[in-house]
């Protein structure tokens, strides 16, 4: 099929703003955010949405602004007490990045929260789309958006049938994206609008395209080219690796934790001692393995027992099979404790108050049945 873009004139991007309006007043979603024109909390919940399900993400909104509400209670409080309270919602990197944007706005701009993209965007974690997202929802500004609703429903009413993530494809939506505002007032809920319109109608399989406000006017539609606008994603390629935790207790059955580094998966949380045995053929040779990485890490020797658990899961581009040890330390290894190694051992109750990585926290779960 060839890519013929649709020219919108002035009169039908008129006529969509009007029939999206006339929708999202009747059909727009009641949302914790949507009640609100403070752009911290609009912050929070753009950052929380990010790659999570609005029904997941509204406890969790409720929760962290109720223990930090504003700026200045964000950046009062230590990593940790944000990790907890972030816990469950994954990708911790946003958590930690809006902690230390949080701190920037507290100590740089004295608690005020920019109110021009450029100063929004040099904040850490925030790009083009959080930062027009966060301006238009609290303070009306003329700014377009596109993310992953209007970037389907934009490249249907283009009848856009590319790659969207090139460089010209991008062009061609966030100029559409821009002219479909209104010309004064009323971009906030125009966006609005447009973006529930793409969640919940102009969904990727099977949109709901007769009960559309704006299917009369849909290019794609007209063609029966919904299936194939926009283009399909490649199938996200997967790495398999084998990882292996040991658990490591004491006389007094505390547990050893380690924060992991910068550089490392979860960066900043806790977690059980853990090692790569991707490359181990067999139970022997990862005891062997895991008993020399061990030292290597910690400095100290280890004694591992019996094979415990084992928990499979996904972490970005990786399926990752997790198998778990008993162990203790060995009483005649006299080596130097690592101080590179943030660490702690852990009772039961503490452990309730550490944040942990996500497949620690099932691992934790399941040692506690």
């Amino acid at each position: 099929m060839p890519n013929a873009i649709k020219l919108w004139k002035a009169s039908e991007l008129n006529s969509a703003r009007k029939r999206a309006m006339a929708w999202f007043v009747e059909n727009g979603r009641d949302l914790p955010w949507r009640r609100t024109s403070d752009p911290y909390r609009i912050w929070v919940s753009e950052i929380m949405l990010q790659q999570t399900q609005v029904t997941t993400v509204i406890p969790f909104y409720e929760r962290f602004l109720t223990s930090f509400p504003s700026v200045a209670d964000l950046a009062k409080a230590t990593l940790d007490e944000v990790y907890r309270h972030w816990s469950g919602l994954g990708y911790y990197r946003r958590a930690r990045q809006m902690h230390e944007a949080a701190n920037k706005i507290a100590q740089g701009l004295l608690g005020v929260f920019p109110d021009r993209t450029e100063a929004v965007q040099k904040l850490p974690g925030i790009g083009r789309y959080t930062a027009n997202a966060i301006l238009t929802f609290s303070g009306d500004q003329r700014l377009p958006i596109v993310e992953a609703n209007t970037q389907r429903l934009y490249a249907r009413l283009l009848h856009l049938n590319a790659d969207t993530s090139t460089k010209d494809s991008q062009a061609k939506l966030w100029s559409f994206a821009e002219q479909v505002l209104p010309a004064k007032n009323g971009s906030g809920q125009i966006n609005q609008a447009f973006m529930e319109i793409g969640s919940q109608i102009c969904l990727p399989k099977n949109p709901h395209c007769m009960i559309c406000p704006l299917h009369k006017l849909c290019p794609t539609y007209a063609s029966a080219s919904q299936k194939i606008i926009p283009a399909p994603k490649k199938a996200k390629q997967f790495t398999d690796l084998r990882e292996a935790a040991l658990i490591v207790r004491d006389a007094k059955e505390r547990v050893l934790m380690r924060r992991c580094g910068q550089d490392e998966r979860w960066a900043g949380l806790w977690d059980f001692p853990r090692f790569d045995v991707t490359e181990c053929t067999s139970n022997i040779a990862v005891r062997k393995k895991l008993a020399s990485q061990f030292r290597t890490r910690f400095g100290r020797g280890v004694l591992i027992g019996n094979e415990l658990h084992q928990l499979k899961h996904a972490v970005t581009r990786y399926r990752i099979t997790l198998d778990s040890f008993e162990a203790q330390m060995d009483p005649e290894s006299t080596g130097k404790w690592s101080t590179e190694v943030e660490t702690v051992w852990a009772e039961q109750k503490r452990m309730e108050d550490l944040a942990l990585s996500s497949s620690g926290k099932k691992l934790w779960a399941w040692l506690r049945t």
